[in-house]
């Protein structure tokens, strides 16, 4: 349901805000489906136009982890991926030649699409990262399957469900490359939101994702958003997120930040994003 709102001194429902509900245990699609209002979209479609609705929910699920820090009204899903998409054009010449730039750019708008069902899951929510993994690929199915599986032969839900899960997987230079700007963009908001806070939001234990870039034509960038960040603090005390412990962050949420961005490999044991 969308929460009321006051016009003309009359009540009436705002259609733009839209509550999402907290699921019970265990977790699965259908109970979400359950609570959107007035109706889940079609599923056994040859139309794609279920698929457009349930994309409205990455418009309007908000990115999580700022919410932590009242930042109640901050980024959605689509606006994340929406940057990293056209960040991906800014593709650096040595390693253009090495990457396929345009399956790039959809993996960027593919890459959370699962969070339209399954929400924002982010390292403090206490989701271990099977279950997480579980969530969102049964989300992928269903959208693949139920909402694209009938829309001209099924062939762009296999391909957007074959971009998410070589996204996942991350053992691909495109998806390595994706990975990265993902982290990117989130380093870049990170210092967007505490330059219109004038200092008074510390922002820092979120600087730990540049520890996690990979290619070092992205680290660059990393480095460069945090020298941006040093000199906007300056000689003020500030949470360095990138040095850990050390730099500020709780030992708990460190704890929970290495576990989140680490998933291991079960054939030898390998960590890799």
């Amino acid at each position: 349901m969308s929460p009321s709102a006051t016009h003309g001194g009359k009540e009436t429902l705002d259609p733009a805000v839209v509550i999402t509900p907290k699921i019970s245990e265990p977790w699965a699609v259908e109970k979400v489906l359950a609570t959107i209002h007035p109706e889940p979209p079609a599923t056994g479609s040859s139309s794609p136009i279920p698929f457009f609705h349930i994309l409205e929910r990455l418009k309007t699920n908000k990115r999580e982890g700022w919410r932590r820090f009242g930042i109640n009204r901050g980024e959605s899903i689509s606006d994340h991926m929406y940057r990293m998409s056209l960040m991906s054009l800014l593709c650096p010449p040595s390693l253009l030649p090495r990457i396929d730039l345009a399956k790039c750019m959809k993996m960027c708008l593919v890459h959370d699409m699962a969070e339209a069902i399954v929400g924002d899951i982010t390292p403090v929510d206490g989701i271990p990262k099977p279950e997480k993994s579980r969530r969102e690929a049964a989300a992928m199915d269903h959208i693949a399957t139920q909402l694209l599986g009938g829309v001209a032969g099924g062939l762009a839900g296999k391909d957007i469900r074959a971009l998410w899960q070589e996204y996942e997987d991350s053992e691909t230079l495109d998806s390595h490359f994706v990975h990265d700007l993902d982290k990117v963009e989130l380093l870049t908001q990170m210092v967007e939101y505490e330059k219109r806070a004038d200092r008074r939001l510390d922002l820092g234990e979120f600087a730990y994702v540049a520890t996690r870039v990979q290619l070092p034509e992205i680290k660059a960038w990393a480095d460069d958003l945090l020298r941006e960040r040093d000199a906007f603090w300056g000689h003020r005390d500030h949470v360095h997120g990138e040095a850990g412990v050390d730099g500020g962050v709780q030992a708990e949420r460190s704890q929970q930040q290495d576990a989140y961005y680490t998933k291991e490999d079960a054939t030898n044991g390998a960590s890799k994003e």
